[in-house]
């Protein structure tokens, strides 16, 4: 038979389970006996517990040598008006005989504030949240924290159970923490993290999807080694971190960062493999390198960076017997002539390859001068060329124009 009201029976179901696990979650007390919580700014009234009605009462301070400022007794008990922090102390009440009525230690505090929270799955299994008050509160405080599962399938609608709802359990020894176990990778849940002290009480509901906080713990076992005979490669392997299950449908990729100790900046390799070959160490220079891990199909964040491991590339053996040579010409010459001051000119250890670069570059440069000169020369002797012309042409018209002159006349002729 189905509910008049659609939603009405797991409205209430959830209602139960939640009013339920927060009356298991509920302190019953706050401390030992005799103790009592204001709150900062209030006024606060302090009873004198076996004063008979209308009897003289007194009221003193332990340690101090009055009350505190505005305090006033009404009908037996002590009013303190607008207490602060200083305040708090143990009062007692005596009779008119100074004998010991009552005792009352007071501590002094604030409203809890909405706690801040956080979550993040270290598998596909399970996942921890951990908060902190947002508010500094002086006062003993306890959290209730519970989880709803957001998506339902069809056979959980169907039997209407509680299986959805449950406790985070807190860990002991890690405090301002809790985990939901056998959670599943593809649902999404509702984590209701409530601070509560002698004061009242402030919660905190936070959405969670598993892909988005899946984060997985770093890579363990990293080993960094040279390579014989390969003066710029240094062999790299680790292994998945132990807290990730070893399931074929969740694998992990990985990210390598490296340098030499030296250099301030990484370089960077993504794999999926467990071990990686790095090509491009400075040989003779110490490196270090670190891995990270995702999930293979990118959900969630990269995992925190693993321990260090460092490692030094053995030395190319021509630089070496090369360094070896110069440095025995070096002794030969300084056993020959002693000198009254070191040489100030380094030792050339730059590699071949580098010195032939610098000639082509010189080469280049030289042919780009030599090519300019060439240019300007050539647009030099044109302009000079084009001034000599213009110069001779009033020249010759001058003489054409004389001997045109001194030919005779057709008039003359006749």
């Amino acid at each position: 038979m189905r509910s008049p009201i659609p939603g009405l029976g797991r409205v209430m179901v959830f209602l139960a389970a939640a009013l339920a696990s927060a009356s298991l979650a509920v302190p019953e007390g706050w401390g030992e006996e005799g103790v009592q919580y204001g709150q900062v700014g209030t006024d606060v009234t302090l009873s004198c517990t076996g004063a008979h009605a209308g009897s003289l009462v007194q009221w003193r301070r332990a340690g101090a040598a009055a009350l505190p400022e505005g305090s006033a007794i009404q009908q037996g008990a002590l009013v303190l008006p607008r207490a602060s922090l200083a305040t708090a102390g143990t009062y007692s009440c005596h009779d008119e005989d100074s004998g010991l009525l009552h005792a009352v230690s007071l501590r002094l505090g604030y409203l809890p504030g909405v706690p801040f929270v956080s979550c993040r799955a270290s598998d596909y299994e399970n996942f921890s949240c951990s908060w902190t008050s947002s508010v500094e509160t002086f006062l003993p405080t306890r959290y209730i924290t519970t989880y709803r599962k957001k998506s339902l399938t069809g056979e959980e609608r169907r039997r209407n159970k509680n299986g959805h709802v449950g406790p985070c359990l807190q860990d002991l020894s890690r405090p301002g923490t809790c985990t939901v176990h056998g959670s599943e990778f593809w649902s999404s849940y509702r984590l209701n993290i409530t601070e509560v002290n002698p004061l009242g009480s402030s919660f905190r509901l936070l959405d969670v999807t598993m892909q988005a906080i899946i984060k997985p713990d770093p890579p363990e076992g990293l080993v960094v080694e040279p390579i014989p005979l390969a003066p710029r490669r240094l062999h790299v392997s680790w292994k998945y971190p132990s807290s990730w299950p070893k399931e074929p449908h969740f694998q992990l990729r990985f990210r390598l960062q490296y340098r030499p100790i030296i250099h301030r900046s990484w370089s960077v390799v993504e794999t999926v493999n467990l071990s990686e070959v790095i090509t491009d160490a400075f040989a003779g220079l110490e490196h270090v390198v670190q891995v990270s891990a995702k999930d293979f199909l990118d959900a969630g964040n990269w995992s925190e960076w693993s321990a260090e491991a460092r490692a030094t590339p053995v030395r190319d053996p021509a630089t070496m017997a090369s360094e070896e040579t110069t440095t025995n010409t070096s002794l030969e010459s300084l056993a020959e002539e002693p000198s009254q001051a070191p040489n100030p000119e380094p030792i050339n250890r730059s590699d071949p390859l580098e010195k032939m670069a610098i000639l082509v570059s010189l080469g280049i440069f030289a042919f780009f001068i030599l090519a300019a000169v060439l240019v300007i020369t050539i647009l030099i002797w044109l302009r000079v060329r084009k001034h000599s012309k213009d110069e001779t042409k009033p020249h010759n018209f001058l003489v054409a124009a004389t001997h045109l002159k001194a030919l005779p006349s057709e008039s003359g002729c006749r």
